[in-house]
């Protein structure tokens, strides 16, 4: 299970106007400019500041876990392109909206699993390539809300199956199979029991 089942709690970042802070300030005594911050439970925060808000570039570190963002802000939200190494080792690289993942970004799994596309709100979201390391496998598509839907691929190694998703693991048949090492030869298949659809993307985290 990918840490982006974890809780959304666990990555929320201390208030800006706490702690222990040096750096510069503006002329009404506001946060502004370069700064750094150590927050009462251990977090810091180091880079820019707008009016006593995280605004523009920075590098926030969770002590407990050891996660650590560094990348854009706006009104002391992660927003605009920025990476988000998790504790388990994932991480996820792309663009920011109000601390959600939205935009495009790759998310790569503990496991060394891939996932290179557009998300919205958090989730998989519009068109998409799963790659999974072990087997060498992916699967592309468009994805809604975080599942599979419509038309897309499943590519082995030695074959690819063209079909409609119905979910995150499987297509309805019938499908249409192109073995490669036969040079590029096809069939049609509409007994589901003879598809190998056994890859299954993991659930990305959500922040």
């Amino acid at each position: 299970m990918s840490s982006e089942d974890g809780s959304e709690n666990e990555f929320k970042e201390e208030g800006p106007t706490i702690g222990t802070y040096e750096g510069g300030r503006s002329e009404t005594g506001q946060r502004h400019g370069k700064g750094k911050n150590i927050f009462p439970n251990g977090d810091i925060y180091e880079g820019d500041y707008n009016e006593g808000k995280r605004e523009g570039a920075g590098v926030y570190i969770w002590k407990a876990t050891g996660a650590r963002y560094t990348g854009s802000y706006k009104e002391n939200l992660r927003d605009g392109e920025g990476e988000l190494v998790f504790p388990d080792g994932s991480k996820y690289k792309g663009l920011w909206q109000k601390e959600k993942k939205h935009g495009f970004g790759t998310y790569t799994y503990a496991n060394g699993d891939t996932y290179e596309g557009n998300w919205e709100n958090d989730l998989k979201h519009g068109e998409g390539l799963y790659n999974f390391k072990a087997s060498a496998s992916k699967k592309k598509g468009t994805f809604n809300q975080g599942n599979l839907t419509g038309v897309g691929e499943i590519l082995h190694l030695d074959h690819k199956i063209v079909g409609k998703f119905t979910s995150n693991e499987t297509m309805e048949v019938p499908v249409k199979v192109t073995f490669m090492a036969t040079g590029g030869y096809s069939k049609i298949l509409h007994d589901p029991a003879l598809l190998s659809q056994e890859v299954s993307p993991a659930t990305p985290v959500e922040i």
